[in-house]
């Protein structure tokens, strides 16, 4: 009986054209943050935020992937920046691939940042290397208390965990401390921020932490 291993096959291709993006980007000296989440967790919200704090003091692009629709990208625009909308037509998340196509539609001159929302869903995606160079996973308190131990990957995969719309913690079940003991059993490396774009909590140190990342530390 012939075995065929489906999904190592699937991420051997998709890890060489994430080396392709990679490459391509570190030439340039763009640094590329891979946001995943599941939907309506806060992504487009987070750079939307990101875009009218800094005001133009970076060159930044943004990559959008939805199933369908371009509302989030139409949302970016508003800020002047290039984006390149990929619908995946019903699959559950982005490949490398389609970032290397994405990389041919965008003026890449000059840019120091580009991010790729991800597909939202916290199980596909986080399987799938897009060449990133740090992977941002964003968890809404509004998504209840379990979702670190029911969807480990998405979370010992990140650099990084931005707990969102943290001016509704009062309103929720969700105890802070015990979901950061959570997270760091799964990934005692990464590093762990709250905010609200709302409020403004929070959002300094999510600047900070992307300019640190920018300079190398």
């Amino acid at each position: 009986m012939a075995e065929i291993i489906v999904m190592k096959a699937v991420n051997a291709e998709n890890e060489l054209y994430a080396a392709q993006v990679k490459e391509t980007l570190d030439k340039r000296g763009i640094l590329l943050i891979n946001l995943l989440s599941s939907p309506g967790s806060g992504k487009t919200s987070l750079l939307e935020a990101t875009l009218k704090e800094w005001g133009g003091k970076y060159r930044c692009a943004a990559i959008e992937g939805d199933l369908f629709t371009d509302e989030d990208a139409r949302r970016l625009e508003r800020f002047g920046i290039q984006v390149v909308q990929l619908n995946t037509q019903g699959s559950c998340h982005l490949t490398a691939n389609m970032i290397v196509k994405a990389l041919e539609k965008l003026d890449l001159k000059d840019l120091e940042f580009l991010f790729v929302e991800n597909v939202g869903n916290l199980v596909c995606p986080a399987s799938f290397n897009l060449g990133e160079h740090k992977r941002v996973t964003l968890l809404s308190v509004t998504e209840g208390k379990d979702k670190i131990k029911k969807y480990p990957k998405a979370f010992y995969t990140a650099d990084l965990l931005v707990l969102s719309k943290i001016d509704l913690l009062p309103m929720t079940d969700v105890n802070l401390e015990d979901l950061k003991q959570d997270f760091f059993r799964v990934n005692p490396q990464a590093d762990f921020l709250s905010l609200s774009v709302k409020t403004g909590q929070g959002l300094s140190q999510w600047l900070e932490k992307l300019e640190n990342w920018r300079r190398g530390t």
